[in-house]
Protein backbone atom coordinates (compact mmCIF):
# COMPACT_ATOMS: atom_id res chain seq x y z
CA UNK A 1 0.00 0.00 0.00
CA UNK A 2 1.33 3.37 -0.90
CA UNK A 3 1.80 5.87 1.84
CA UNK A 4 -0.90 8.49 1.70
CA UNK A 5 -2.12 8.76 5.25
CA UNK A 6 -1.25 8.21 8.86
CA UNK A 7 0.58 5.07 9.87
CA UNK A 8 1.45 4.73 13.52
CA UNK A 9 5.15 4.30 14.15
CA UNK A 10 5.32 3.77 17.88
CA UNK A 11 2.29 3.32 20.08
CA UNK A 12 4.06 2.83 23.38
CA UNK A 13 6.01 0.39 25.45
CA UNK A 14 3.53 -1.81 27.25
CA UNK A 15 3.71 -2.68 30.91
CA UNK A 16 5.90 -5.66 30.08
CA UNK A 17 9.02 -5.18 27.98
CA UNK A 18 10.31 -8.13 26.00
CA UNK A 19 14.09 -8.55 26.20
CA UNK A 20 15.46 -9.48 22.77
CA UNK A 21 18.16 -12.14 22.80
CA UNK A 22 20.81 -12.31 20.09
CA UNK A 23 19.12 -15.30 18.47
CA UNK A 24 15.86 -13.31 18.23
CA UNK A 25 17.35 -10.41 16.34
CA UNK A 26 17.02 -12.40 13.12
CA UNK A 27 13.25 -12.34 13.58
CA UNK A 28 11.25 -9.19 13.07
CA UNK A 29 10.90 -6.99 16.17
CA UNK A 30 7.18 -7.73 16.42
CA UNK A 31 7.55 -11.50 15.99
CA UNK A 32 10.23 -11.59 18.68
CA UNK A 33 7.87 -9.80 21.07
CA UNK A 34 5.01 -12.16 20.22
CA UNK A 35 7.13 -15.24 20.90
CA UNK A 36 8.56 -13.87 24.14
CA UNK A 37 5.20 -12.75 25.54
CA UNK A 38 3.44 -16.00 24.63
CA UNK A 39 6.14 -18.00 26.39
CA UNK A 40 5.92 -15.73 29.44
CA UNK A 41 2.13 -16.01 29.47
CA UNK A 42 2.35 -19.80 29.45
CA UNK A 43 4.43 -19.63 32.66
CA UNK A 44 2.35 -16.97 34.43
CA UNK A 45 0.01 -18.07 37.24
CA UNK A 46 -3.72 -17.80 36.53
CA UNK A 47 -5.37 -14.61 37.73
CA UNK A 48 -2.13 -12.72 38.17
CA UNK A 49 -2.24 -9.01 37.25
CA UNK A 50 0.89 -9.53 35.16
CA UNK A 51 -1.22 -11.58 32.73
CA UNK A 52 -3.02 -8.42 31.66
CA UNK A 53 0.28 -6.86 30.65
CA UNK A 54 1.27 -10.00 28.75
CA UNK A 55 -2.02 -10.13 26.86
CA UNK A 56 -1.50 -6.47 26.02
CA UNK A 57 2.02 -7.19 24.85
CA UNK A 58 0.87 -9.96 22.52
CA UNK A 59 -1.95 -7.89 21.09
CA UNK A 60 0.26 -4.87 20.48
CA UNK A 61 2.95 -6.99 18.83
CA UNK A 62 0.37 -8.65 16.58
CA UNK A 63 -0.89 -5.21 15.53
CA UNK A 64 2.68 -4.19 14.79
CA UNK A 65 3.10 -7.43 12.85
CA UNK A 66 0.24 -6.29 10.59
CA UNK A 67 2.28 -3.28 9.60
CA UNK A 68 5.48 -5.28 9.23
CA UNK A 69 3.87 -7.69 6.78
CA UNK A 70 0.95 -5.81 5.24
CA UNK A 71 -1.27 -8.72 6.36
CA UNK A 72 -4.34 -7.12 7.91
CA UNK A 73 -5.52 -10.44 9.36
CA UNK A 74 -3.05 -9.77 12.17
CA UNK A 75 -5.44 -7.07 13.42
CA UNK A 76 -8.08 -9.76 13.94
CA UNK A 77 -5.53 -11.87 15.77
CA UNK A 78 -4.61 -8.84 17.88
CA UNK A 79 -8.25 -8.25 18.82
CA UNK A 80 -8.60 -11.87 19.93
CA UNK A 81 -5.36 -11.66 21.91
CA UNK A 82 -6.53 -8.48 23.63
CA UNK A 83 -9.92 -9.86 24.70
CA UNK A 84 -8.61 -11.63 27.84
CA UNK A 85 -6.92 -8.43 29.03
CA UNK A 86 -10.16 -6.49 28.65
CA UNK A 87 -12.04 -9.25 30.46
CA UNK A 88 -9.56 -9.30 33.35
CA UNK A 89 -9.19 -5.51 33.59
CA UNK A 90 -11.90 -3.65 31.63
CA UNK A 91 -10.56 -0.23 32.63
CA UNK A 92 -6.90 -0.94 31.90
CA UNK A 93 -5.65 2.12 30.06
CA UNK A 94 -3.09 0.27 27.98
CA UNK A 95 -5.61 -2.34 26.86
CA UNK A 96 -8.10 0.35 25.84
CA UNK A 97 -5.36 2.19 23.98
CA UNK A 98 -4.41 -0.93 22.04
CA UNK A 99 -8.08 -1.58 21.31
CA UNK A 100 -8.31 1.79 19.56
CA UNK A 101 -5.05 1.19 17.71
CA UNK A 102 -6.52 -2.03 16.31
CA UNK A 103 -9.63 -0.13 15.24
CA UNK A 104 -7.44 2.33 13.36
CA UNK A 105 -5.66 -0.54 11.65
CA UNK A 106 -9.06 -1.81 10.54
CA UNK A 107 -9.96 1.68 9.26
CA UNK A 108 -12.79 2.14 11.75
CA UNK A 109 -11.89 5.81 11.95
CA UNK A 110 -15.11 7.41 13.18
CA UNK A 111 -15.59 4.89 15.98
CA UNK A 112 -11.90 5.10 16.88
CA UNK A 113 -12.09 8.87 17.19
CA UNK A 114 -15.09 8.66 19.48
CA UNK A 115 -13.40 6.08 21.71
CA UNK A 116 -10.10 7.96 21.77
CA UNK A 117 -11.76 11.22 22.79
CA UNK A 118 -13.64 9.41 25.56
CA UNK A 119 -10.40 7.84 26.77
CA UNK A 120 -8.72 11.25 26.62
CA UNK A 121 -11.31 12.65 29.03
CA UNK A 122 -10.37 9.89 31.43
CA UNK A 123 -6.60 10.26 30.96
CA UNK A 124 -6.05 13.85 29.80
CA UNK A 125 -2.25 13.75 30.11
CA UNK A 126 -1.60 10.50 28.24
CA UNK A 127 0.54 11.08 25.15
CA UNK A 128 -0.53 7.82 23.50
CA UNK A 129 -4.19 8.75 23.58
CA UNK A 130 -3.54 12.11 21.95
CA UNK A 131 -1.76 10.21 19.19
CA UNK A 132 -4.84 8.07 18.59
CA UNK A 133 -7.02 11.17 18.43
CA UNK A 134 -4.63 12.68 15.90
CA UNK A 135 -4.68 9.55 13.73
CA UNK A 136 -8.44 9.18 13.65
CA UNK A 137 -9.17 12.89 13.30
CA UNK A 138 -6.80 13.26 10.36
CA UNK A 139 -8.48 10.39 8.52
CA UNK A 140 -11.86 11.99 9.18
CA UNK A 141 -10.62 15.30 7.78
CA UNK A 142 -10.81 16.99 11.18
CA UNK A 143 -7.38 18.55 10.84
CA UNK A 144 -7.78 21.20 13.54
CA UNK A 145 -8.53 18.45 16.07
CA UNK A 146 -5.56 16.43 14.84
CA UNK A 147 -3.26 19.44 15.02
CA UNK A 148 -4.34 20.25 18.56
CA UNK A 149 -3.75 16.65 19.64
CA UNK A 150 -0.26 16.59 18.14
CA UNK A 151 0.60 19.87 19.80
CA UNK A 152 -0.42 18.37 23.14
CA UNK A 153 1.83 15.37 22.46
CA UNK A 154 4.82 17.59 21.81
CA UNK A 155 4.04 19.89 24.74
CA UNK A 156 3.68 17.02 27.22
CA UNK A 157 6.76 15.15 25.98
CA UNK A 158 8.88 17.34 23.69
CA UNK A 159 10.59 15.51 20.87
CA UNK A 160 8.79 12.18 21.34
CA UNK A 161 8.89 10.02 18.21
CA UNK A 162 5.15 9.38 18.02
CA UNK A 163 4.47 13.12 18.18
CA UNK A 164 7.12 13.92 15.59
CA UNK A 165 5.78 11.42 13.05
CA UNK A 166 2.25 12.72 13.40
CA UNK A 167 3.52 16.28 13.23
CA UNK A 168 5.38 15.38 10.05
CA UNK A 169 2.22 14.00 8.48
CA UNK A 170 0.27 17.14 9.29
CA UNK A 171 3.05 19.36 7.98
CA UNK A 172 2.90 17.38 4.74
CA UNK A 173 -0.87 17.76 4.47
CA UNK A 174 -0.56 21.47 5.21
CA UNK A 175 1.99 21.89 2.41
CA UNK A 176 5.14 22.25 4.51
CA UNK A 177 7.10 19.38 2.96
CA UNK A 178 10.51 20.63 4.14
CA UNK A 179 9.17 20.87 7.69
CA UNK A 180 7.77 17.36 7.38
CA UNK A 181 11.19 16.07 6.30
CA UNK A 182 12.77 17.76 9.33
CA UNK A 183 10.32 16.14 11.74
CA UNK A 184 10.53 12.70 10.14
CA UNK A 185 14.33 12.81 10.08
CA UNK A 186 14.43 13.75 13.76
CA UNK A 187 12.03 10.89 14.53
CA UNK A 188 14.35 8.52 12.66
CA UNK A 189 17.39 9.73 14.58
CA UNK A 190 15.57 9.10 17.87
CA UNK A 191 14.44 5.56 17.01
CA UNK A 192 16.63 2.76 18.45
CA UNK A 193 18.66 0.76 15.91
CA UNK A 194 17.07 -2.54 16.95
CA UNK A 195 13.62 -1.25 15.94
CA UNK A 196 14.35 -2.20 12.35
CA UNK A 197 10.77 -2.01 11.03
CA UNK A 198 10.12 1.35 12.66
CA UNK A 199 13.30 2.71 11.10
CA UNK A 200 12.40 1.24 7.72
CA UNK A 201 8.95 2.83 7.90
CA UNK A 202 10.48 6.18 8.76
CA UNK A 203 13.01 5.95 5.94
CA UNK A 204 10.26 4.97 3.51
CA UNK A 205 8.22 7.97 4.50
CA UNK A 206 11.27 10.21 4.22
CA UNK A 207 11.63 8.87 0.67
CA UNK A 208 7.99 9.74 0.01
CA UNK A 209 8.55 13.27 1.25
CA UNK A 210 11.73 13.63 -0.80
CA UNK A 211 9.71 12.76 -3.91
CA UNK A 212 7.15 15.41 -3.05
CA UNK A 213 10.02 17.88 -2.78
CA UNK A 214 11.37 16.79 -6.18
CA UNK A 215 14.53 15.35 -4.61
CA UNK A 216 14.49 12.05 -6.48
CA UNK A 217 18.07 10.96 -5.72
CA UNK A 218 17.57 11.59 -2.01
CA UNK A 219 14.32 9.64 -2.17
CA UNK A 220 16.10 6.67 -3.72
CA UNK A 221 18.81 6.78 -1.06
CA UNK A 222 16.27 6.79 1.77
CA UNK A 223 14.30 3.88 0.33
CA UNK A 224 17.47 1.86 -0.31
CA UNK A 225 18.35 2.28 3.36
CA UNK A 226 14.83 1.17 4.31
CA UNK A 227 15.24 -2.03 2.33
CA UNK A 228 18.61 -2.64 3.95
CA UNK A 229 17.11 -2.14 7.40
CA UNK A 230 14.11 -4.40 6.72
CA UNK A 231 14.61 -6.49 3.55
CA UNK A 232 11.63 -6.85 1.21
CA UNK A 233 9.63 -4.41 3.33
CA UNK A 234 6.34 -4.02 1.50
CA UNK A 235 6.06 -0.25 1.97
CA UNK A 236 9.61 0.28 0.76
CA UNK A 237 9.06 -1.91 -2.31
CA UNK A 238 6.08 0.25 -3.23
CA UNK A 239 8.04 3.44 -2.67
CA UNK A 240 10.96 2.23 -4.76
CA UNK A 241 8.45 1.61 -7.53
CA UNK A 242 7.40 5.24 -7.25
CA UNK A 243 11.02 6.36 -7.31
CA UNK A 244 11.66 4.36 -10.47
CA UNK A 245 8.55 5.88 -12.05
CA UNK A 246 9.83 9.37 -11.24
CA UNK A 247 13.13 8.39 -12.87
CA UNK A 248 11.36 7.13 -15.99
CA UNK A 249 12.61 3.59 -15.35
CA UNK A 250 9.19 2.02 -15.85
CA UNK A 251 10.27 -1.58 -16.35
CA UNK A 252 12.06 -1.55 -13.00
CA UNK A 253 9.10 0.22 -11.39
CA UNK A 254 6.84 -2.60 -12.57
CA UNK A 255 9.18 -5.21 -11.08
CA UNK A 256 9.30 -3.51 -7.67
CA UNK A 257 5.53 -3.17 -7.65
CA UNK A 258 5.15 -6.82 -8.65
CA UNK A 259 7.18 -7.70 -5.56
CA UNK A 260 4.97 -5.37 -3.55
CA UNK A 261 1.81 -7.14 -4.74
CA UNK A 262 3.35 -10.51 -3.92
CA UNK A 263 4.16 -9.31 -0.41
CA UNK A 264 0.86 -7.51 0.21
CA UNK A 265 -1.86 -8.57 -2.27
CA UNK A 266 -4.35 -5.83 -1.45
CA UNK A 267 -6.56 -4.47 -4.24
CA UNK A 268 -5.01 -1.01 -4.27
CA UNK A 269 -1.59 -2.54 -4.80
CA UNK A 270 -2.78 -4.21 -8.00
CA UNK A 271 -3.91 -0.77 -9.16
CA UNK A 272 -0.44 0.74 -8.85
CA UNK A 273 1.17 -2.35 -10.37
CA UNK A 274 -1.20 -2.11 -13.36
CA UNK A 275 -0.26 1.56 -13.79
CA UNK A 276 3.42 0.63 -13.85
CA UNK A 277 2.85 -2.17 -16.35
CA UNK A 278 0.95 0.27 -18.56
CA UNK A 279 3.82 2.76 -18.48
CA UNK A 280 6.29 -0.02 -19.23
CA UNK A 281 4.35 -0.93 -22.38
CA UNK A 282 3.33 -4.35 -21.06
CA UNK A 283 -0.26 -3.78 -22.10
CA UNK A 284 -1.63 -7.31 -21.93
CA UNK A 285 -0.25 -7.77 -18.42
CA UNK A 286 -1.59 -4.35 -17.44
CA UNK A 287 -5.07 -5.26 -18.67
CA UNK A 288 -4.98 -8.44 -16.61
CA UNK A 289 -3.81 -6.52 -13.53
CA UNK A 290 -6.56 -3.92 -13.98
CA UNK A 291 -9.12 -6.73 -14.08
CA UNK A 292 -7.77 -8.31 -10.90
CA UNK A 293 -7.79 -4.90 -9.25
CA UNK A 294 -11.39 -4.15 -10.19
CA UNK A 295 -12.62 -7.56 -9.06
CA UNK A 296 -10.80 -7.42 -5.74
CA UNK A 297 -11.69 -3.78 -5.07
CA UNK A 298 -15.39 -4.32 -5.74
CA UNK A 299 -15.28 -7.31 -3.42
CA UNK A 300 -14.46 -5.06 -0.46
CA UNK A 301 -16.20 -1.91 -1.69
CA UNK A 302 -18.67 -1.80 1.21
CA UNK A 303 -16.12 -2.58 3.90
CA UNK A 304 -14.49 0.17 5.95
CA UNK A 305 -11.04 -1.00 4.82
CA UNK A 306 -11.30 -0.69 1.07
CA UNK A 307 -9.67 0.52 -2.15
CA UNK A 308 -12.48 2.87 -3.08
CA UNK A 309 -10.29 5.86 -3.81
CA UNK A 310 -8.29 3.85 -6.33
CA UNK A 311 -11.54 2.41 -7.70
CA UNK A 312 -12.77 5.95 -8.34
CA UNK A 313 -9.56 6.77 -10.22
CA UNK A 314 -9.91 3.58 -12.23
CA UNK A 315 -13.49 4.26 -13.27
CA UNK A 316 -12.72 7.86 -14.22
CA UNK A 317 -9.32 7.45 -15.89
CA UNK A 318 -9.46 3.93 -17.30
CA UNK A 319 -13.01 2.60 -17.61
CA UNK A 320 -14.90 5.77 -18.55
CA UNK A 321 -17.57 5.06 -15.94
CA UNK A 322 -17.97 8.42 -14.26
CA UNK A 323 -21.39 7.66 -12.82
CA UNK A 324 -20.09 4.59 -11.01
CA UNK A 325 -17.05 6.52 -9.81
CA UNK A 326 -19.31 9.21 -8.36
CA UNK A 327 -21.53 6.66 -6.65
CA UNK A 328 -18.52 5.10 -4.93
CA UNK A 329 -16.94 8.44 -4.01
CA UNK A 330 -20.22 9.75 -2.59
CA UNK A 331 -20.46 6.72 -0.30
CA UNK A 332 -16.81 6.90 0.75
CA UNK A 333 -16.94 10.59 1.70
CA UNK A 334 -19.40 9.62 4.44
CA UNK A 335 -16.83 7.23 5.94
CA UNK A 336 -13.80 9.53 5.77
CA UNK A 337 -13.30 13.13 4.75
CA UNK A 338 -9.56 13.58 4.46
CA UNK A 339 -8.04 15.50 1.55
CA UNK A 340 -7.52 12.37 -0.56
CA UNK A 341 -11.14 11.27 -0.31
CA UNK A 342 -12.31 14.80 -1.11
CA UNK A 343 -10.04 14.69 -4.15
CA UNK A 344 -11.66 11.42 -5.29
CA UNK A 345 -15.08 13.01 -4.94
CA UNK A 346 -13.99 16.08 -6.91
CA UNK A 347 -12.50 13.97 -9.70
CA UNK A 348 -15.65 11.88 -10.05
CA UNK A 349 -17.89 14.96 -10.05
CA UNK A 350 -15.83 16.48 -12.84
CA UNK A 351 -16.02 13.21 -14.80
CA UNK A 352 -19.81 13.54 -15.05
CA UNK A 353 -19.69 17.22 -15.97
CA UNK A 354 -20.56 18.66 -12.56
CA UNK A 355 -17.57 20.97 -12.68
CA UNK A 356 -18.79 23.64 -10.26
CA UNK A 357 -19.37 21.03 -7.55
CA UNK A 358 -16.03 19.44 -8.46
CA UNK A 359 -14.32 22.80 -8.01
CA UNK A 360 -15.93 23.19 -4.61
CA UNK A 361 -14.80 19.71 -3.54
CA UNK A 362 -11.22 20.13 -4.75
CA UNK A 363 -11.03 23.56 -3.13
CA UNK A 364 -12.05 21.94 0.16
CA UNK A 365 -9.23 19.43 -0.28
CA UNK A 366 -6.69 22.14 -1.10
CA UNK A 367 -7.87 24.53 1.62
CA UNK A 368 -5.54 23.01 4.23
CA UNK A 369 -2.55 23.89 2.04
CA UNK A 370 -1.62 20.50 0.57
CA UNK A 371 0.92 20.45 -2.23
CA UNK A 372 0.25 16.87 -3.32
CA UNK A 373 0.91 16.75 -7.10
CA UNK A 374 -2.07 14.55 -7.89
CA UNK A 375 -4.49 16.88 -6.13
CA UNK A 376 -2.95 19.89 -7.84
CA UNK A 377 -3.15 18.15 -11.21
CA UNK A 378 -6.82 17.37 -10.67
CA UNK A 379 -7.43 20.96 -9.58
CA UNK A 380 -5.75 22.19 -12.75
CA UNK A 381 -7.86 19.97 -15.02
CA UNK A 382 -11.07 20.91 -13.23
CA UNK A 383 -10.21 24.60 -13.61
CA UNK A 384 -9.47 24.03 -17.32
CA UNK A 385 -12.86 22.40 -17.78
CA UNK A 386 -14.45 25.47 -16.22
CA UNK A 387 -12.54 27.75 -18.56
CA UNK A 388 -10.43 29.24 -15.75
CA UNK A 389 -7.10 29.18 -17.57
CA UNK A 390 -5.19 31.29 -15.05
CA UNK A 391 -6.07 29.05 -12.11
CA UNK A 392 -5.43 25.96 -14.21
CA UNK A 393 -1.95 27.19 -15.09
CA UNK A 394 -1.12 27.99 -11.45
CA UNK A 395 -2.23 24.56 -10.25
CA UNK A 396 -0.41 22.69 -13.00
CA UNK A 397 2.80 24.65 -12.49
CA UNK A 398 2.72 23.70 -8.83
CA UNK A 399 1.97 20.06 -9.70
CA UNK A 400 5.17 19.67 -11.71
CA UNK A 401 7.41 20.97 -8.92
CA UNK A 402 7.43 17.61 -7.15
CA UNK A 403 8.02 14.12 -8.52
CA UNK A 404 5.09 11.73 -8.70
CA UNK A 405 2.91 9.73 -11.03
CA UNK A 406 0.98 12.94 -11.76
CA UNK A 407 4.00 15.01 -12.80
CA UNK A 408 4.05 13.93 -16.47
CA UNK A 409 0.29 14.28 -17.01
CA UNK A 410 0.51 17.73 -15.43
CA UNK A 411 3.33 18.69 -17.81
CA UNK A 412 1.28 17.52 -20.78
CA UNK A 413 -1.80 19.41 -19.61
CA UNK A 414 0.26 22.56 -19.06
CA UNK A 415 1.75 22.25 -22.55
CA UNK A 416 -1.72 21.83 -24.00
CA UNK A 417 -2.94 24.87 -22.11
CA UNK A 418 -0.01 26.97 -23.32
CA UNK A 419 -0.59 25.88 -26.93
CA UNK A 420 -4.15 27.16 -26.98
Amino acid sequence: MLITGFAIVVLATTAVTAPLRTTEIEKSPAQSRIDWARAALARAPEGERARVGLHNEIALALARRARETGDTSFYDQAARALAPALALAPEDLQARTIEIWIMLGRHEFAAALEKAQALNRRAPDDVQVYGLIADAAAEMGEYATAESAVQWMLDIRPGNVAGLTRGAYLREVFGDVDGAIDFMTLAYERTPPDESEDRAWLLTHIGHLMLLAGRVDDAESAVRRALEAFPDYHYALAMMGRVRTAQGRHAEAAEFLARHVAAAPHPENYYYHAEALQRAGRLAEAAAAWKVFETKARGEMNAVDNANRELVLYYVDRANQGDEALRIASAEIVRRRDVYTRDALAWSLSAVGRHAEAREAINAALSVGTSDPRLLYHAGIIAMRQGDRDSARRYLERAIQGASESTQPAREALASLSAK
